[in-house]
């Protein structure tokens, strides 16, 4: 018996597959030609064809200019409008606002950085992220409404609504709704998480542990904190505190970075912000009393980093945050220790994003999201989102 046609909704379905199918190939990607583009998603040429003009209908997709000096008549090339929308991550911790704007392709286009200090009060902290989102545009050359999203990564326990329920290092942000506070700031969508849960997606996406199935990063700076990615996903867990382990005294990590703030080789009067590099710095060097204070460091920043290697058994283990500078030093004795103990060592690196890893991960996260929103249900494609258009409440999903 022969198969019945398709019906309308299949031609519908399988025509927005295609169109989704181009979008990916696009995305990330060089400008690519007609035939080159078949050959990725596998449709015919002519299939081919209706697709990419139907996404240059909706504003998707546009054809380049061809390339100087070509020979006879150039074959058209097409790419995806990534400036068609762009987001912003922050990095939002106790001595610094860290503000990254980028395209929809997540190439980044503006930073700006901002010191603060531990006691900076609400409203100005507040008032110095808008100065940072600001100077972003201000660079780029856009303005407020080319906005589509933004991403906050922030110390502290986040929860699903976007609300800081706890801070240690920033005290006053304790029961702020941030969601909301930044929601009246901005024209679009905002979403709200850990800073280390979106290092760890940053690490995932870009950085060492790329691809890996379940991945641990260890967030060592002057504050501690773990970001998890299981199964290739970023995990928040049920009430969004999964991997809060500072919260255990007996890790330490609420203090662990003191061992090497109060270490000897520390020269008088330097703030305590920059304790830390002196340390690391002298032991790279051989310096026994800044090696001791390093070992009694890792001892702390290793008793947590087991609990969590030996529960989960990943893949890979990232040591990121801003004491990765010096990986160097930290590597070696924090893998004698977990070797000590782990059934299986799983392989140890070192983050190359640097202090850059929050924002990388709040825009990688902010584009997860308006690709869900956009191109994630069913029905025709949208055209590219009206500016001042929310796509969804200002809290994370």
């Amino acid at each position: 018996m022969a198969n019945p046609p398709p019906s309308g909704g299949d031609l519908s379905r399988l025509r927005r597959l295609n169109s989704l199918a181009a979008l990916r190939a696009l995305r990330g990607a060089e400008p690519l030609t007609l035939s080159t583009l078949a050959e990725r998603t596998g449709l015919s040429r002519p299939s081919t064809k209706d697709v990419v003009d139907e996404l240059a209908g909706l504003g998707w997709v546009e054809e380049v200019a061809p390339v100087a000096g070509t020979m006879g008549r150039p074959a058209r090339r097409y790419r995806f409008r990534a400036d068609v929308g762009h987001v912003v991550g922050l990095d939002i911790g106790a001595h610094k606002v860290l503000a990254a704007l980028a395209d929809l392709d997540g190439n980044v286009l503006a930073e700006t950085r901002h010191a603060l200090e531990p006691g900076t009060p609400t409203e100005a902290r507040l008032e110095a992220i808008g100065k940072a989102v600001s100077g972003c545009l201000t660079l780029a050359g856009l303005g407020m409404d080319d906005l589509w999203a933004v991403t906050a990564g922030t110390t502290g326990l986040v929860d699903p609504g976007g609300r800081v329920v706890l801070s240690t290092a920033v005290r006053d942000w304790s029961g702020l709704d941030l969601a909301g506070r930044l929601g009246e700031m901005f024209p679009c969508t905002v979403l709200v998480e850990n800073d280390s849960k979106l290092a760890a997606l940053a690490e995932w996406q870009r950085g060492v542990a790329r691809g890996a199935k379940d991945v641990v990063f260890l967030h060592a700076g002057r504050r501690t904190g773990i970001g998890l990615i299981i199964d290739g996903k970023l995990h928040r867990g049920f009430g969004g505190f999964a991997g809060e382990i500072s919260l255990l005294p007996l890790t330490r990590w609420d203090t662990g970075s003191a061992e090497l703030d109060r270490s000897p080789v520390v020269p008088e009067g330097t703030p305590p912000q920059d304790a830390a590099r002196h340390v690391l710095s002298a032991a790279r060097d051989g310096d026994p009393a800044a090696l001791e204070s390093v070992e009694r460091y890792v001892d702390v920043l290793a008793l947590g980093a087991t609990f969590i290697v030996l529960t989960l058994d990943p893949e890979t283990v990232v040591l990121g945050g801003s004491f990765s500078r010096a990986a160097d030093v930290l590597l070696p004795p924090l893998r004698r220790r977990l070797e000590e103990v782990c059934a299986r060592m799983p392989e140890l690196r070192a983050s190359t994003l640097g202090d850059e890893c929050v924002v990388l991960g709040g825009i990688g996260y902010a584009i997860g999201h308006l690709d869900e929103r956009l191109f994630g249900g069913e029905g025709d494609l949208p055209t590219p989102v009206p500016r001042n258009t929310r796509l969804t409440s200002a809290a994370s999903p």
